[in-house]
């Protein structure tokens, strides 16, 4: 049942060394305070999921948060390459990054797979594709009922899922509103959970069809105002194409990247 804690406390409680975390947020509702939140916390060993790895995941593979990277595209949307996990994956600075690289469509079925409790997605895929030849995860099984060949990967089931929101009840039910991407399914595929959170109102006012997550899914809620900052949230906030352009300098060079984590992430309180 979810219990609402400062964003210091949930990350302290629920992410531990080693864990394999599930970060979500598609194009806005990103996670970025929860990161930076585990960058402060010097979480180390760490297996990153997520299906479109971009400016978070490389301000905390470039902090040595990491060790394994499960995703199904990397880069800065609009800009270019991520060059902190450029780093790690090519010269194992600040340490060597593990990847497991999947299409949209595997990654989404593992989310949706977790989320049902099942060990394994299976779908129509990695045809003529040589990801199988590099990624362990991709197998191929027959279908027992038609004879046909099929993908097959792992289900995610995070240790820890995050995901930011527009806003949580009293009760702790959470409202996701824009474009969803696979934040609910994160929340239930994850042992644990954690909702950031624009504010809390004594009523959501959820719309027909709605994405509320219920609060027996969701373990702790945080209240972060710009939480996804730089990315925007729908109804809250726009995005800040300055700072993702601004981006691919500060990320290409080791010492301005650890100025700019110096100064904005260990003593700005994580503001981007």
């Amino acid at each position: 049942m979810a219990e609402f804690l400062s964003l210091h406390d949930a990350v302290a409680r629920h992410v531990e060394d080693g864990a394999t975390l599930a970060m979500e947020g598609f194009t806005h509702l990103i996670p970025f305070a929860a990161g930076h939140e585990i960058i402060r916390q010097g979480r180390r060993e760490l297996t990153l999921i997520r299906m479109t790895p971009d400016l978070i995941f490389d301000q905390m593979i470039g902090a040595g948060c990491a060790r394994r990277l499960i995703f199904s595209w990397g880069g800065n949307p609009g800009v270019g390459s991520l060059h902190r996990l450029r780093d790690a994956v090519e010269h194992g600075y600040p340490q060597p990054l593990e990847i497991f690289e999947h299409s949209h469509a595997a990654m989404a079925c593992a989310f949706e797979a977790g989320a049902a409790g099942l060990p394994l997605a299976v779908l129509r895929g990695y045809v003529g594709s040589d990801l199988p030849k590099v990624n362990s995860q991709i197998k191929f099984i027959e279908c027992p009922f038609t004879g046909e060949r099929l993908a097959a990967v792992p289900a995610v089931r995070p240790d820890v899922g995050i995901v930011h929101a527009q806003k949580a009840d009293r009760a702790g039910n959470v409202l996701v509103e824009g474009i969803i991407g696979v934040q609910k399914e994160v929340v239930l595929a994850a042992r644990h959970s954690i909702v950031t959170v624009e504010e809390v109102v004594d009523d959501l006012e959820a719309g027909p069809n709605a994405c509320v997550i219920p609060a027996w899914a969701i373990d702790a809620i945080a209240v972060a105002e710009q939480g996804a900052y730089p990315s925007y949230a729908h109804g809250y906030y726009p995005r800040d194409n300055a700072f993702y352009k601004a981006w691919d300098a500060i990320a290409r060079d080791r010492e301005s990247f650890a100025a700019w984590l110096e100064e904005h992430v260990y003593h700005a309180g994580g503001a981007a």
